[in-house]
């Protein structure tokens, strides 16, 4: 067979090795030839693609960011997107398409397969975790642990100077690295997008904690996080090109008003972009190499319109449509957890 790979959205530690595992089997076990697509979506609506063998990627595997390149570019933007990537499978030969993304990449591979343009197998990919019927995408454990990296260097610099840190970290509508990293990090509070968050009682946990003789605070917050209606007044987030909700600042705000409200000295951190770069952790370096043998062999079995999904410590197939229906946001039971902690 001749099977394409495309990696959309946001970059994503461990994107190679997906890429990697793919090609492995494709070209080693099944005999495949395996083209990439450059930029994601946009190298299928433009014809821009790459051969992709074994000795191309070598040395791939601990690489962060895409040998082939990413954009948020999606055929649901042309009205003749479809025909494009029609066009583009048939003139590249291509008989199947593995769709490697997060929930705006995978939901136009269901547009794709389902007008009949691409036969689709998907890969979830997102440092967010929080494509549904998968519980680990990969990338995930690498942002964590660059998050609770983060987190412990603060905790000493806060206590030498007796201040509330405020670390803000990406998550845009649900907080699984905020929540995940705010309890490995041994966070004071952790404000996480699907609990909107009232800022007096933040002041007051601080305060008590503080009371206590415990001085230094780490407050986790994700950037989707907001607060209870007509707490605090939040400017309307602007919209992008691409139809997402431009985030980052809620860390600014919240540190403001627990200074206003408590007096204690408060600072900002904002790892951003940091999440997403550098290498892999060995964790997402198993996970992306067994997604990807996953993927091919679901190739190879014909399963169009499915995704590999992670679940029960093993890799199995789901419908991509089902996937993508609804974002997996934080577990209750897990934010019970860090709740504990809470002063």
């Amino acid at each position: 067979m001749r099977v394409g790979v495309l990696t959309g959205g946001g970059d994503c530690p461990g994107l190679n090795a997906v890429i990697r595992a793919i090609v492995r089997k494709a070209e080693r076990h099944y005999g495949d030839s395996v083209i990439g697509f450059l930029d994601g979506w946009r190298g299928v609506l433009e014809g821009e693609f790459i051969e992709v063998d074994v000795e191309r990627m070598r040395g791939t595997l601990p690489r962060g960011g895409t040998v082939l390149g990413t954009s948020r570019l999606s055929p649901r933007m042309y009205d003749d997107g479809i025909d494009r990537v029609r066009a583009t499978m048939e003139t590249a030969g291509a008989d199947a398409l593995i769709v490697i993304g997060g929930e705006g990449t995978l939901s136009a591979g269901v547009g794709v397969f389902e007008a009949g343009a691409a036969n689709v197998v998907g890969v979830p990919k997102t440092i967010d975790n929080d494509i549904g019927l998968t519980e680990l995408t990969f990338g995930f454990d690498t942002a964590v642990g660059i998050a609770t990296a983060a987190i412990d260097r603060l905790h000493t610099t806060a206590e030498s100077h007796d201040r509330v840190m405020v670390v803000e970290v990406m998550g845009r509508h649900v907080g699984h690295i905020a929540t995940w990293a705010g309890i490995a990090g041994g966070a004071t509070l952790t404000l996480i997008p699907e609990e909107p968050f009232d800022i007096e009682a933040v002041a007051d946990a601080i305060i008590r904690r503080h009371q206590r003789g415990r001085w230094a605070s780490i407050v986790v917050v994700a950037e989707g996080a907001r607060p209870k209606e007509g707490t605090i007044e939040m400017p309307e987030p602007e919209i992008d090109q691409f139809g997402h909700v431009r985030l980052g600042g809620i860390g600014q705000v919240v540190a403001a008003e627990i200074e206003a409200r408590t007096g204690f000295d408060t600072r900002v951190t904002v790892l951003g972009h940091i999440q997403r770069g550098g290498t892999p952790s060995a964790l997402d370096r198993v996970l992306c190499s067994w997604y990807g043998i996953a993927a091919i062999d679901a190739v190879h079995d014909g399963d169009w319109g499915s995704m590999v999904a992670f679940q029960g410590g093993e890799m199995v197939r789901v419908r991509l449509a089902d996937a993508v229906a609804e974002l997996k946001p934080v577990s209750p039971a897990l934010y019970d957890v860090a709740r504990a902690f809470f002063p």
